[in-house]
């Protein structure tokens, strides 16, 4: 089985090493993995690092190179679709890493008679420093992250999502390009569109990739906020790729603005009741966390760090659906949908 590698970058001159030099140490046959990497228009050395891979001395069937002049990931994406020649095409996160097998693990799955695999994505942090491990220990928590099965499951099973899974060629031949219009939330379409035309997404244990954790809490919260953000926005497009969970953050951003509201008008009790209950939570999460690894003073911060990632998601959110109608209307006039 031929596969193909795609590799979509913007400015990850410290990461994409890495990731390039994980794919040279594949144990999956070289001359059977086609290469592809799509730089997003960086103002950073990433086209280099790119060009001075495919003209180094390598053994992969081809090495090939794009430009993504759109910028955003699911143009990025579509490059790859559109030009790679593999019976089965693998996408990763530039600021990734994956072990020797996880090329093998996957084709494996797919040999199996799968149309669509995956597995794990732990977290991981590019340096160990007290506080970067605090955020590591947020964004890996359920409670600060999500329960994708994707981050933590160890059972063999069928997924509603796939983060950076293999396909095979029929999928995606058959249900299209990714949706350019969906910059943050285009894998939520993508997976149910693939879920709709009749594929089941497996889920395997046995692979595994790590994703670098944002090394800075703006970096985080902004992430968060652009991922709450988006999905307010796609659902005036594709409502139906979101579960319930998604929408749990912004519940409780409404919940603070709701029982605030009451609370000056002179009813408090359900203000006190909902952060006795959410402070009574957030605090005894963060101190399982806590007593499960060496005592850190930054650890301490895990409540508050908490609360800033939730409210951060809710409030992207709810300015994504309140944004989200003359989006559309906008949309509809330049006859985008």
């Amino acid at each position: 089985m031929i596969v193909s590698f795609a590799v979509v970058a913007y400015n990850e001159e410290e990461t994409l090493p890495r990731l390039l030099e994980d794919l040279r140490n594949q144990d999956y046959p070289h001359e059977k993995i086609e290469v592809l990497l799509i730089d997003s228009m960086s103002s950073d050395s990433t086209w280099q690092i790119m060009q001075d891979f495919s003209e180094s001395e390598h053994d992969f069937l081809r090495v090939s190179l794009f430009k993504n002049e759109k910028k955003n990931i699911p143009s990025g994406h579509n490059v790859a679709l559109k030009n790679y020649t593999g019976d089965a095409v693998v996408r990763l996160d530039a600021h990734a890493t994956m072990p020797s097998e996880f090329i093998r693990k996957n084709v494996e799955v797919l040999k199996n008679g799968e149309y669509a695999s995956g597995g794990r994505r732990p977290n991981i942090i590019d340096e160990s420093t007290p506080f970067k491990e605090t955020l590591l220990i947020a964004e890996q928590s359920m409670f600060g992250s999500s329960i994708a099965s994707y981050r933590r499951s160890t059972e063999k099973m069928y997924t509603t999502s796939l983060f950076c899974g293999m396909y095979r060629r029929e999928v995606f031949d058959k249900v299209g390009l990714y949706n350019e219009l969906l910059p943050r939330s285009e894998d939520n379409d993508m997976n149910y569109r693939i879920r709709k035309a009749g594929y089941r997404l497996c889920y395997s244990p046995d692979i595994v990739y790590y994703q670098h954790t944002r090394n800075t809490l703006y970096k985080m919260l902004r992430q968060k906020y652009l991922n709450g953000y988006w999905i307010g926005k796609t659902m005036g497009i594709n409502p139906k790729c979101f579960s319930l969970f998604h929408f749990v953050p912004l519940a409780f951003v409404l919940g603070i603005i709701l029982t605030t509201v009451l609370a000056f008008l002179g009813f408090p009790i359900l203000s006190a009741l909902m952060w006795a209950v959410y402070g009574l939570l957030v605090i005894g999460i963060s101190v399982i966390e806590i007593v499960k690894r060496p005592f850190s003073p930054t650890n301490l911060l895990l409540p508050v760090l908490f609360f800033l990632l939730h409210t951060s998601y809710g409030i992207g959110t709810l300015k994504g659906i309140i944004e989200m109608p003359f989006w559309i209307r906008k949309l509809k006039r330049t006859n985008n949908i």
